[in-house]
């Protein structure tokens, strides 16, 4: 089993298959909930057609959610979204400290 916890760099198959399309009224409904935290919880948050349960995040910077044994963490930058979509073996923890490196990495290069 691969440590993903340990490093940014994920194998290109893992991210290819894991990649999704999110549709233009999903990323308003995200954008709204950074805006206005707790409004994706009633309705759960959608991500190309794939429903997740809103977990704890961070209001106005991290939004979670959780779907089987698999979820999503979503952290809002100031000129983009970084979308993580993890499935076992991965652990939510390793997901969120992935995406939190990343997001240090883009604020030190200027994003």
């Amino acid at each position: 089993m691969q440590d993903y916890g340990s490093e940014l760099e994920l194998p290109l198959a893992f991210l290819v298959q894991h990649m999704t399309c999110a549709k233009p009224e999903e990323i308003s409904s995200i954008m709204n909930d950074f805006n206005e935290p707790g409004s994706l919880a009633p309705t759960g948050l959608f991500l190309g057609g794939t429903k997740y349960m809103v977990i704890q995040g961070e209001a106005g910077a991290v939004i979670r959610g959780k779907k089987g044994s698999g979820g999503v963490t979503i952290k809002k930058m100031a000129m983009s979204l970084i979308v993580s979509i993890y499935e076992e073996p991965m652990t939510p923890g390793q997901c969120n400290m992935i995406v939190e490196r990343l997001a240090d990495y883009l604020l030190d290069q200027g994003f």
